[in-house]
């Protein structure tokens, strides 16, 4: 078998995906980082993914997710919504080679179409979810 070019190899290492490891699992707690109302959401369900027999599903930065809120407004709790995680406490390495880690894991409450229920976030968001869902880039602060 012939050994691959030294030049094709390093242009796939920078086309690649970001492998981000997943380490929100179903059942945390995550705060909420938009003006929607919503403090505290827990995770149940990661949308999308297809899983392997008694592996815990669980989701990373960009991944579109299941949650409950926990504590907030009235309206908002004890009803199943869906969310986008902006930011992960675990460090994990971006394909140019730096690292990035956030204070805190957060995540914004959005519809199913990926609209976002409040009009601003708080705090910075990862890169890699600001790629993904544009209507979150545009109302974010801070890219990082």
């Amino acid at each position: 078998m012939a050994k691959r070019s030294r030049a094709v190899s390093e242009v796939g290492i920078l086309l690649r995906k970001p492998d981000i490891p997943r380490t929100i699992s179903h059942g945390a707690l995550i705060s909420c980082a938009d003006n929607s109302g919503a403090q505290v959401l827990k995770v149940i369900q990661v949308v999308g993914l297809k899983g392997r027999l008694r592996r815990q599903p669980a989701a990373g930065v960009g991944d579109l997710v299941t949650v409950t809120v926990k504590k907030g407004n009235i309206e908002l709790r004890k009803k199943v919504m869906h969310a986008v995680i902006i930011r992960q406490k675990k460090p994990y390495r971006r394909p140019d080679g730096t690292w990035i880690a956030f204070e805190d894991t957060a995540g914004v409450l959005v519809t199913p179409e990926g609209d976002l229920k409040g009009t601003e976030i708080k705090g910075p968001v990862a890169k890699e979810a600001a790629e993904r869902w544009a209507k979150i880039a545009n109302a974010a602060s801070i890219i990082i």
